[in-house]
């Protein structure tokens, strides 16, 4: 669905970079985290594998959009960035325009994506009648309404309280086992990755590279596990840039 191949990226002529040697890749339908600290360039690989950036080295591969009438890829935001004079169908609608859709047609796709993420009666409110969590969720069902390849979701519940993420995860896990989008989803929540992807990517260093690429066990699973424990362990040592316990340096998803 997505690979970066020796990625890199710098802002001043290749003198410092704050990605290099990225490789990544993502299979159709998987659910996969990265997961590293602030200012280790997560948001900007996501831009990088959606092709708003030009790595500076290295190459993407992106899957053609699902649909001729689609985009490759969808963008969800931490800040559903709504806009405020448009009503929730028509922020919705926002990612359909320029896809040659006839009025009718966009309105039909904007009020089934609304309708899977529970928003459809909220149609025709404006944003400043919604909450923090259902504004999000209008920014996922902007998202999924361009019929995208891959979904791309840079820290979207980041902002809010404890309850509504918690929430929010569970929506989100329902519509990807509704729709099995493949979802490159960002943060810096160990607890957030592990309880939502299938694979979790560490990104870290400086420049930042992929520091260990871990499976997380099936569905449904329990926070308190033994195995998650030391799943949880094993990622605060690579984020921190501890040595692997086992000595290999670098962690792969066959060794969880």
């Amino acid at each position: 669905m997505v690979r970066l191949r020796n990625v890199g990226l710098s802002h001043d002529g290749a003198r410092s970079f704050i990605l290099r040697g990225v490789d990544l890749e993502i299979r159709r339908g998987e659910f996969v985290a990265v997961l590293g600290p602030s200012g280790a360039g997560k948001s900007t690989l996501l831009r990088i594998a959606m092709k708003l950036i030009a790595p500076t080295e290295g190459e993407v591969t992106l899957a053609p959009a699902a649909t001729a009438q689609g985009r490759p890829a969808g963008l969800v935001f931490q800040d559903a960035k709504l806009m405020p004079w448009r009503t929730v169908q028509r922020n919705v609608e926002l990612g359909l325009e320029g896809l040659g859709l006839g009025r009718a047609a966009r309105h039909a796709r904007a009020l089934d994506a609304l309708r899977l993420v529970g928003l459809a009666e909220q149609a025709g409110r404006w944003p400043r009648q919604l909450s923090g969590g259902q504004r999000q969720r209008v920014g996922v069902a902007r998202a999924l309404t361009v019929e995208p390849a891959l979904l791309l979701m840079d820290e979207p519940f980041g902002a809010l309280d404890a309850i509504t993420r918690a929430g929010l995860q569970e929506e989100l896990l329902r519509i990807w086992a509704q729709t099995r989008k493949t979802v490159l989803f960002v943060t810096h929540d160990i607890d957030e990755a592990m309880i939502l992807a299938d694979r979790i990517i560490v990104l870290a260093g400086h420049p930042a590279s992929v520091r260990g690429d871990l499976a997380v066990g099936p569905r449904p699973r329990d926070r308190g596990a033994p195995a998650m424990q030391i799943l949880a362990e094993r990622l605060r040592a690579l984020i921190a840039g501890e040595p692997d316990p086992a000595g290999a340096g670098y962690w792969r998803a066959s060794e969880i």
